[in-house]
């Protein structure tokens, strides 16, 4: 670990954590502030109390503790020790942990005054997990509330300086600059129709071919690193290609980053897994496709989608960063520099494009209802929080308060998904689902890697054959010995397993379409299998992992068959029984039906007979409501009406309007436009409503008299004529009129009581528009001899006078003017 190049600035690190109670630290790919730095803190005994250092990734964490624990002659567990997701290795002399950002959380909720800890340390907060977000802004409250002695140290290779100093103002700030040797930079932008797999097949051919040492490629995702390590195939016996990725069990990780036996070298083929804390042996090129797989939560439908993009510039210098820690190197990206100059220098945080069903519950569980009162890089946008609470109360773990429930608590102690925390809760109810329940969360924690039948992999570990068995059987053990249960995997019912998955994921019980591997999902949106799939003739599935693609239709990654028999038999509180009524499009009639339904999926039907005045209403306003609003009778009065009330929303915030968006208008059509439907029997004789009266009486008194002064339609010009003022959100109110009529005039009217001025658009004596104004005084002083000279000539029996603000009004021409 010598003439590493965080020695340099080790002296003031060190004093900076003695003295200070916040520390930033930015240092370059392999600079030594996972190792070097904290190695230092543990033998110079800076802090008294523990050191606890967050990873973004289990593979980094157990690696950087067994590395420092060598370094110390020691094993794993002694000084230095790790925590991660069902695995501990600490003791009572531990004094340096290593844990993942989940762990982290855990701790604080379970403790916050974090007793016995003096330092925390971000290690590669760059990556902006939800987690590394969530503990900062825990400790920065923990710090501030409870433990003024905490000391804090945030590090990266590529920080938001800015963003940070305005977070952590009172932080000392501490670089240190360059890598260890150099990189050389090779530009070799993808040709027109070339694809990057045969591009990277081809550069990894020519730098083995051609150069020393062992190469690291960074791809997208395991579709194309698979892809490239068959293209591989025909490399120097001397070489050995390995892949490396999160879904590869530790074992194949580790082997992916040992190095190369004697007298060989490696190629390994990563995602951006590799991109920080990992050093792998031996490595001194880098090729870098220059993209990365991201998943994109989709609010609407609950559904995230996996987007390749191109990775921002700060990723792009921590890949490069991998070629320099042990000699001098080469790194060769497959795009040019202008491209990735043209990429933000980082990546949008997690926080902003995630599922925040966790964080919500950790939130309530820190006794936070309202975000913004921590403090954030990002803070968690409200409709994002507003999405996950609203599937937090349907799994019963929150209530509407944003208080957790009994269940929730439970879960939050558990350290689970909520998704899984509701399904292992429910179960205790039953002595018999407790095994199954707890075999099901392990499972979903640890998915086999290309397996899209969920019931396969339970066969598996009953038959102890599964993938990942160890991790998952130790992490069944773990959940039943909190509980205070036992695990038996022979009472592992296969049979209980998709009932268990329905509670886990209700809005993912999903039924077939006529149409082959199509399905609706309870949640109302589309899924579908690949080809083939032996899934696809099931009547009824649980999708429990599905992806969005680039069609209407999500696709489904991970499912079990469903007996909806069996689930009305386990679960009958949760299918609604009502009648419905609805106008049915295709045979141009009311259907009523009583509907027994689980969400939005009706299981059974059975017409009723001719329904009543007020189900024709229902089947109406329904229809409206799958349709939308434009197959009311929107005439020009309705639209003009509906134009100016939208106007006096965004203007005159003030006043207590209703909300007249086209969803809030959807969802409030009982109030507003049900009582218009009295005597309308088809959807035909919709066209009859009155829509101008209906808006006017659902804006309410006085408001629908007092629209009228505050935006009137009209406005009346000094000859007397009324003209017509345009309204339209999103733009300033305009009133087009000839310009002779406002000779005369110093001022543009104005509307929403004084607050917005109506733009004039002045029009030539045919009606054609010359100018467009809001500030008539300036205009008649300046551009209007411009536009005197052109018209004049155009028109000459129109007055065009030299002092128009101080001349007559007129609709006439000079002669008629003169008389």
């Amino acid at each position: 670990m010598s003439q590493l190049p965080i020695e340099g600035v080790m002296p003031a690190l060190l004093s900076g954590v003695r003295n200070a109670s916040q520390l930033i630290l930015k240092a370059a790919p392999g600079a030594g502030k996972s190792t070097y730095f904290p190695l230092q803190l543990l033998k110079q005994g800076i802090v008294s109390g523990k050191i606890i250092m967050l990873e973004p990734r289990r593979l980094a964490a157990r690696n950087i503790a067994r590395y420092l624990a060598e370094q110390l002659g020691e094993r794993v567990g002694q000084r230095v020790g790790y925590r991660v997701r069902g695995e501990t290795k600490v003791s009572d002399e531990t004094q340096l942990e290593i844990v993942t950002e989940g762990i982290m959380t855990r701790m604080i909720q379970s403790d916050p005054e974090l007793s016995g800890i003096d330092l925390i340390i971000f290690d590669e907060f760059h990556e902006r997990s939800i987690h590394a977000d969530m503990g900062l802004a825990l400790c920065l409250e923990i710090q501030e509330a409870l433990r003024d002695d905490l000391k804090l140290v945030v590090m990266s290779a590529t920080l938001e300086q800015q963003a940070l100093a305005r977070l952590m103002p009172e932080a000392e700030y501490i670089e240190s600059e360059g890598r260890s040797f150099p990189v050389e930079f090779r530009y070799q932008p993808l040709k027109a129709n070339e694809r990057f797999v045969d591009a990277m097949v081809k550069q990894i051919q020519t730098l083995m071919h051609n150069e020393t040492g062992s190469l690291l490629a960074f791809l997208p995702g395991v579709g194309s690193i698979l892809q490239v390590q068959e293209r591989l195939s025909g490399l120097a016996a001397d070489i050995d290609v390995s892949p490396l990725y999160g879904q590869l069990s530790f074992s194949q990780q580790q082997a992916a980053i040992q190095p190369a036996p004697s007298g060989k070298r490696k190629v390994v083929l990563a995602t951006n897994i590799a991109e920080t804390s990992l050093t792998i042996e031996g490595i001194r090129l880098v090729v870098d496709a220059g993209l990365e797989r991201v998943a994109k939560f989709d609010l609407k439908t609950g559904i995230t989608k996996l987007e390749q993009v191109r990775i921002a510039q700060s990723s792009a210098e921590q890949r490069a960063g991998r070629a320099g820690r042990i000699e001098p190197g080469i790194c060769l990206r497959l795009y040019s520099e202008s491209q990735l100059n043209q990429q933000p220098y980082v990546p949008s945080a997690e926080i902003l494009h995630s599922d925040l069903a966790p964080l919500a519950m950790e939130l309530a569980q820190w006794g936070c209802t309202d975000a913004s009162e921590l403090k954030w890089l990002d803070v968690p946008t409200v409709s994002a929080l507003a999405q996950a609470r609203s599937l937090l109360c349907s799994l019963g773990l929150m209530d509407e308060k944003h208080q957790l429930t009994t269940a929730g608590q439970k879960v939050q102690q558990l350290g689970l998904e909520p998704r899984s925390g509701a399904m292992l809760i429910h179960a205790l109810a039953d002595n018999d689902w407790h095994s199954t329940a707890l075999a099901l969360a392990a499972l979903l924690e640890e998915p086999e890697h290309n397996v899209v039948d969920f019931s396969h992999s339970v066969q598996r570990l009953q038959a102890s054959k599964h993938s990942k068995q160890k991790v998952v059987v130790t992490r069944a053990q773990s959940l039943a010995n909190r509980l205070k249960l036992t695990f038996d995997l022979a009472q592992v019912d296969e049979r209980l397993a998709p009932i268990l998955l329905a509670i886990a994921f209700p809005d993912r019980v999903a039924q077939r379409r006529v149409q082959g591997n199509r399905f609706l999902l309870a949640s109302g949106h589309g899924a579908q299998f690949r080809e083939d799939d032996p899934l696809s003739g099931s009547d009824y599935i649980v999708a429990i992992d599905l992806m969005r693609s680039q069609g209407e239709s999500a696709l489904i990654n991970l499912a079990t068959e469903l007996d909806i028999t069996q689930l009305r038999s386990a679960m009958a509180e949760k299918f609604i029984l009502s009648e419905v009524a609805d106008w049915d499009d295709k045979r141009g009639k009311l259907v009523a039906e009583a509907r027994l339904c689980w969400l939005g999926l009706v299981i059974e039907s059975k017409e009723l007979p001719a329904p009543a005045s007020e189900k024709v209403t229902e089947a109406l306003l329904n229809y409206v409501r799958r349709q939308g609003l434009q197959v009311l009778n929107w005439t020009e009065s309705a639209n003009e009406l509906l134009a100016r009330i939208r106007c006096g929303v965004e203007w005159m915030p003030e006043h207590a309007w209703p909300a007249f968006d086209e969803s809030a208008l959807l969802t409030n059509l009982d109030q507003w436009l049900e009582p218009y439907l009295v005597g309308i029997n088809s959807a035909k004789a919709l066209q009859q409503v009155n829509l101008t009266q209906a808006l006017s009486a659902y804006l309410g008194w006085p408001l629908n008299q007092e629209i009228d002064e505050w935006l009137p339609t009209h406005f009346q010009l000094p000859t007397g004529s009324q003209k017509k003022i345009v309204y339209q959100v999103g733009q300033e109110p305009m009133l087009a009129v000839r310009m002779q009529e406002v000779f005369g005039e110093h001022s543009s009217p104005t509307v929403a009581q004084g607050k917005k001025t109506v733009v004039l658009e002045l029009l030539s004596p045919a009606q054609r528009p010359l100018q467009r104004t809001s500030n008539l005084a300036s205009f008649w002083s300046g551009a209007y001899q411009e536009v005197k000279k052109e018209m004049k000539g155009r028109y000459p029996k129109h007055v065009w006078p030299d002092d128009p603000a101080n001349h007559i009004a007129t609709t006439k021409t000079k002669r008629q003017f003169n008389q």
